[in-house]
């Protein structure tokens, strides 16, 4: 390697690792605001914002003895887990169909699951709070957990399937030579088999559902059922005068789901680039 090429080599390098450290700021220094900011009040807010708090303030520890909180969180992890379980359950079972099996209009009714990745959600809102008013699930957790796992469908049948057409065939004949039948192939080997791709689909339905902010506003008017999202914007609207308090509130509502992620980030990041691959 000539000098010349060696300097240019390591220009590039410094220049990418630039591009991430500003990069990186541009996340960690928001997050390190608000963690820290919630130790605080207003008047530190204002003079020394991304300093050490100077009193500690515990705002943190006032919101988490408040019962207004636990209740809210209860909801979205009843919501997330209901909606992530039915999202996975119907997806891996039309994903081994159309994974699996060749028959007329297949590719059609796949290009069409495609299609729903572009269709806005906002759109919907409207004839969707008129579909279920008339069924009877507002202020149901139902009429959240039920058109989410219908919007979450899309993507997890698209990663899923593509999973199972890695699956070899040989795999399947064995299987069903042993007497496993087709329902006992994709429950007893293909699910097992396909598991980081089912914890990439499980973390991509938790997180959306804990960030959904618009459905639960419309579905629900009754407080008691009302989720995290709806719940910071209610807080931020309470305390509007009291930002450092809000922070606090925004930054416990963030954990759990940041949480949930950092746990299945390796699965995540597998499944991802097995569905790639494949």
């Amino acid at each position: 390697m000539t000098a010349t090429a060696s300097r240019a080599k390591r220009t590039r390098s410094v220049l990418l690792h630039l591009v991430c450290i500003a990069v990186g700021a541009l996340i960690v220094v928001p997050v390190w605001f608000g963690v820290l900011g919630g130790f605080k009040d207003n008047g530190q807010l204002s003079t020394n914002p991304l300093g050490w708090p100077d009193p500690w303030v515990p705002n943190y520890l006032e919101i988490l003895g408040n019962g207004v909180f636990w209740r809210q969180l209860g909801n979205s992890l009843l919501i997330a887990v209901s909606s992530t379980f039915i999202v996975v359950a119907a997806a891996a079972m039309a994903a081994f169909v159309f994974a699996r099996y060749a028959f007329r209009g297949r590719e059609f009714l796949v290009t069409l699951f495609a299609i729903g990745l572009m269709f806005p959600f906002a759109v919907a809102i409207l004839p969707l709070f008129v579909l279920l008013r008339g069924m009877g699930l507002l202020d149901n957790p139902l009429g959240v957990i039920l058109p989410q796992a219908a919007f979450g469908l899309p993507i997890t049948i698209i990663i899923l399937r593509q999973f199972f057409r890695t699956i070899p065939a040989e795999v399947e004949e064995a299987a069903i030579l042993d007497g496993c039948g087709y329902f006992g192939f994709f429950w007893k080997v293909l699910l097992p088999m396909a598991r980081p791709a089912l914890a990439t689909v499980s973390v991509l339905a938790v997180v959306t559902s804990w960030n959904n902010f618009m459905l639960p506003l419309v579905v629900f008017s009754d407080q008691s059922w009302w989720t995290l999202p709806v719940g910071v914007q209610a807080f931020q609207g309470q305390y509007a005068d009291d930002t450092a308090r809000v922070l606090a509130y925004v930054v416990l509502s963030m954990l759990p789901a940041l949480g949930f992620y950092a746990v299945a980030e390796r699965q995540l990041i597998g499944g991802l680039t097995g569905s790639v691959k494949g």
